[in-house]
C-alpha cells in the first residue's frame, strides 16, 4: 500500500501549480524567440503573474472532472467543454473546434487539417491537473491525458509529448530520481516516437559532458523538417534545463527559457515538475514572494466565474477531489488490496519504480488507424476506423473496420444488432450481427466487421450517417459519422 499524508500531497500539487505560474510569468515575454537567450529573471512587475493557456484550460478540465466524475471524463466530454469555453482560435486549438462543431470527434478532431499543429505544444503543457488528481497512478495519469490531447492532436507528437510528461508527473509524487522518472516517461510512449528522439538527444549529450548550448543546437536541427513551436525539440529543452541545471529551480527554469522557443510552456512545465519532486521548500522565496498566489486567465470565455482564482484555492479542489480518483474500488477492498490511503504519514516502502514502466496503452494506440474514433456506452464500446480520410467524392466509396468490445462495467457475451442510417441514395456493405463472447470458449471471437460506405450522386459538404448498435437487451449506441464533401 501506498500512503500520502495530506499534508505532503498538498504542498507538493500546491507547489506544482505556483511553479506553474513562475514558469509561465518568466518565460512568458520571450514566447517564440528563435535565437538563444540570456534571460536572469522577471520582467514582470511583482505580484503581478501573466495569464496563460498552460493554466487557463487545466482550470476547465478540474471542473470537468468535479461535474462528471472523472471515469465520465474522456476525448468526448472534454470536447464539449472545448467548444463551451475556450475562446482563443490559434493553431491547434482553432484547429480542433473547427473539427468539432463540424462533428469530427476526438482523435478525429486532432487530426483532420491539422498536418501543421499535431505536432506541437497545446497538450503537454496541460498535464498537471492530472498528475495532480492521480500521483502515482501513472496509468490513469496517462489514459487521461491522451484523452485530453487527442482532441487537438490527434495521434501526432503532442499527444506523445503529454503522455511523457503526465507519467513523469505522476511519478514524482513518489519517485526523487530525475533518471528513473524520465525512464518512466519514456516507458509509456513509441521507442521510434520524434518526442523519445529528442530526449534521447539530450540524455546522450549530458552523458559525454557536451555543453548545453550544443545539445540545444542539436535539438534544432533534428527538429527543422518539424519547424518551430512543435513538442519534440520543447520537450528537449525540459529534460535539458533539469539535466543540466541539476533540477535547482532557477537554474533549470533559466536554461529551459534560455534555449527559446515555446519559452512559457518549458519554463512552466520545469516549474511544475519540480514542485511535484521538491515541494514548496524547492522553490526559493524571493520567486514564490514576487509572483504571489494569484492565477490569471486568458483562454477562458464568459471570464474567471466559478474557477479558482488562487493556487491554494486550486489545490484544495484538486485535493477535493483525490478521496475519490485515489479510491480503492470495491472489489479490491473486500479482498484486502487497498492500494493508496491518504492520512497522516508518508509510506513509500512499497514503490517499485520498474512497475511503473510499461509501453502497453501506447502500443495500444498505435495499432489504431490514424482515422479512427471510439464511442461508447454502459454496455459496448465502438472503435471506428476510415482507411483514408472520411471524405467522399459522388458515388465514392470510403471503407473502414468497426470493432466493439463489452465495457468493463457490464462483462457479459452479447449479440450486437447493427443498423445504418444513411442520406437517400448512400449504401453499406457490412455484417448486421456480431457476436462477443466472454469465457473460455468464445475468448477467440471478436465482433468485428469491414465496412463499406457508398456515396449517391449527390454528395452535400457535410453528411451525417447514424450507426446504431444494439446490445440485444440493453440500450443501444448511437454512433455519429460525418462525411465531408
Amino acid at each position: 500500500m501506498i500512503r500520502f499524508s495530506e499534508e505532503y500531497l498538498f504542498d507538493r500539487i500546491y507547489a506544482c501549480w505556483l511553479g506553474k505560474n513562475i514558469g509561465g510569468t518568466i518565460g512568458g515575454p520571450y514566447e517564440g524567440t528563435k535565437e538563444m537567450l540570456d534571460v536572469r529573471g522577471f520582467q514582470t512587475k511583482p505580484g503581478d503573474p501573466l495569464p496563460n493557456d498552460d493554466l487557463d484550460l487545466q482550470l476547465l478540465w478540474l471542473r470537468a472532472v468535479d461535474e462528471l466524475g472523472p471515469e465520465a471524463v474522456n476525448a468526448q466530454t472534454l470536447g464539449e467543454y472545448w467548444t463551451a469555453w475556450v475562446g482563443p482560435d490559434w493553431n491547434e486549438y482553432g484547429v480542433c473546434k473547427a473539427n468539432l462543431r463540424e462533428g469530427f470527434l476526438p482523435p478525429l478532431s486532432g487530426e483532420l487539417a491539422n498536418s501543421l499543429w499535431r505536432n506541437s505544444n497545446g497538450a503537454w503543457i496541460r498535464t498537471e491537473v492530472w498528475a495532480c488528481l492521480y500521483p502515482l497512478r501513472v496509468e490513469e495519469a496517462i489514459r487521461l491525458a491522451y484523452e485530453d490531447a487527442c482532441v487537438d492532436h490527434g495521434y501526432g507528437e503532442g499527444t506523445w509529448a503529454a503522455i511523457f510528461i503526465a507519467a513523469m508527473e505522476s511519478a514524482a509524487f513518489g519517485i526523487a530520481d530525475l533518471r528513473q522518472l524520465i525512464e518512466i516517461g519514456l516507458s509509456k510512449i513509441p521507442e521510434d516516437c520524434r518526442v523519445a528522439r529528442s530526449v534521447r538527444i539530450v540524455l546522450e549529450g549530458y552523458e559525454k559532458g557536451a555543453d548545453w548550448r550544443d545539445v540545444r543546437r542539436r535539438l534544432v536541427e533534428d527538429s527543422e523538417d518539424l519547424g518551430w513551436f512543435q513538442a519534440p525539440a520543447n520537450i528537449g529543452y525540459v529534460i535539458l534545463g533539469l539535466l543540466y541545471g541539476g533540477c535547482d529551480f532557477k537554474q533549470s527554469m533559466l536554461l529551459a527559457v534560455n534555449c527559446g522557443d515555446d519559452t512559457d510552456c518549458t519554463a512552466a512545465t520545469v516549474g511544475a515538475l519540480l514542485g511535484i519532486l521538491q515541494g514548496t521548500a524547492g522553490i526559493p522565496a524571493d520567486w514564490r514572494d514576487y509572483i504571489g498566489d494569484e492565477i490569471k486567465t486568458c483562454c477562458l470565455r464568459f471570464g474567471h466565474g466559478l474557477f479558482p482564482e488562487t493556487c491554494t484555492a486550486l489545490t484544495q479542489a484538486v485535493m477535493n477531489l483525490l478521496p475519490v480518483t485515489l479510491r480503492t474500488r470495491n472489489e479490491r477492498f473486500f479482498e484486502g488490496e487497498e492500494l493508496f490511503r491518504v492520512g497522516s504519514e508518508n509510506d513509500f516502502s512499497t514503490l517499485d519504480p520498474e512497475a511503473l514502466k510499461g509501453r502497453d496503452f501506447a502500443e495500444g494506440l498505435r495499432t489504431r488507424k490514424p482515422y479512427s474514433f471510439t464511442v461508447e456506452n454502459l454496455c459496448v464500446r465502438a472503435l471506428v476506423e476510415f482507411d483514408h480520410e472520411p471524405t467522399l467524392r459522388p458515388l465514392g466509396e470510403l471503407t473502414g473496420r468497426l470493432s466493439l468490445t463489452y465495457n468493463p462495467k457490464i462483462p457479459e457475451s452479447k449479440h450486437y444488432h447493427l443498423r445504418w442510417i444513411l442520406p437517400d441514395g448512400w449504401s453499406v456493405d457490412c455484417r448486421q450481427n456480431l457476436y462477443h463472447g466472454r469465457g473460455y470458449a468464445s475468448d477467440g471471437e471478436l465482433a468485428e466487421t469491414d465496412f463499406a460506405i457508398r456515396a449517391g450522386e449527390e454528395v452535400p459538404p457535410h453528411s451525417r450517417i447514424i450507426l446504431e448498435i444494439e446490445p440485444a437487451g440493453h440500450t443501444p449506441l448511437y454512433v455519429p459519422i460525418v462525411i465531408a464533401g
